[in-house]
């Protein structure tokens, strides 16, 4: 399984780890501060960035009210509504281009999260690679299909969700997709408690759905993100800000240039840690095998042509002179070549 993007930065079992910087809604309808996101973003080697495109009459009533955090951070409904919020963080088309054309500038690729079919035909026109579905449509099935029929990868969060739900929203990615497509465990709270991080769906995600998998992380800590790199993740995504004290409901959920630094280092040093799970003698240990490793040694005088008991033999550390202590059975009970004195390095 494989999804090939430009540039190189392709998603797969084999790669590294692909990571999004998600840029969000963080921008606050100003292309400055959203350029100076993608800026972080390439600053600190993500693979891509992603916003968000909506068209708020098309997925809000105006009198829906806020989520807590949304209170939280921005308000109640009364100081502002969720639904002109929403319009205030809203991408025009010429905006859009402008974020295409300096993304590809910065040879970083360009994401969206499309809310609504007039966004996902918006985003189609102007031939982004891929897809992101949001965890608020995990089971909008209506829109998964609408996506999906436009034949390009899609990467699903699913936040908010029971293996129910994700089973169908797979159902219809596979139908039009195959296995073209990624599944994000995801807990949708901004920010996530640790301890419902529930990184174990990932492993059930890769049994059940055959699919590539990888984590969109909520949680302050990185303990979650690193645990997720050892269960073996394709796509890690989190919130970028360029300040946590700007208005507005992610930016206290989201990484500053710093910290998003200093996480992709960690993230990219477990990931040469893990390795390629080969067992085999490390270029930093082959100048230690002979030194520490044992060799096989004569524990008693050997004569020769005299069969090879084991209260003849033990294994030793000789400094490398010898035979491997792993060819204790390949001399037991063999007629011995040649004499050996107590002590002496078993020698072939």
């Amino acid at each position: 399984m494989e999804i090939k993007l430009k540039y190189k930065k392709n998603i797969s079992k084999n790669e590294n780890c692909f990571i999004i910087a998600e840029a969000g809604v963080n921008h606050n309808g100003s292309l400055k501060i959203a350029k100076q996101l993608v800026d972080i973003a390439v600053e600190a080697k993500a693979d891509a960035v992603k916003f968000q495109t909506f068209i708020a009459d098309e997925i809000i009533l105006k009198k829906a009210p806020k989520a807590k955090y949304h209170i939280d951070t921005t308000g109640s409904d009364k100081t502002l509504s969720w639904y002109d919020l929403l319009k205030s963080q809203e991408i025009s088309l010429k905006m859009h281009k402008e974020l295409i054309s300096y993304c590809n500038k910065k040879k970083i690729i360009f994401m969206s999260t499309p809310y609504d079919k007039k966004s996902v035909d918006l985003l189609d026109s102007l031939r982004v690679q891929i897809f992101k579905i949001a965890s608020t449509d995990s089971n909008n099935h209506q829109l998964i299909e609408y996506i999906a029929k436009k034949k390009k990868p899609v990467i699903l969060s699913t936040a908010m969700s029971n293996i129910q739900d994700i089973t169908k929203s797979v159902k219809i990615l596979k139908k039009y997709l195959k296995n073209n497509f990624v599944l994000m465990q995801c807990t949708g709270s901004y920010p996530a408690p640790i301890k419902d991080s529930n990184l174990a769906v990932i492993d059930l995600f890769k049994k059940k759905f055959k699919c590539l998998v990888g984590y969109s992380d909520h949680v302050i800590d990185d303990s979650s993100v690193l645990a997720a790199l050892g269960i073996g993740i394709s796509v890690y995504e989190k919130h970028i800000t360029v300040n946590k004290k700007l208005p507005g409901p992610d930016h206290r959920a989201s990484l500053d240039k710093v910290e998003f630094i200093n996480l992709i280092k960690k993230i990219k040093n477990v990931e040469i840690a893990i390795g390629d799970g080969i067992k085999k003698i490390m270029p930093c240990e082959i100048k230690n095998v002979k030194k520490l490793k044992k060799f096989l040694v004569a524990k008693k005088d050997i004569q020769k042509g005299k069969k090879i008991t084991s209260d003849q033999i033990t294994a030793k550390r000789t400094g490398g002179l010898g035979l491997s202590a792993s060819k204790y059975f390949e001399i037991l009970n063999k007629k011995s070549w040649k004499k050996f004195k107590i002590n002496q390095p078993i020698t072939k």
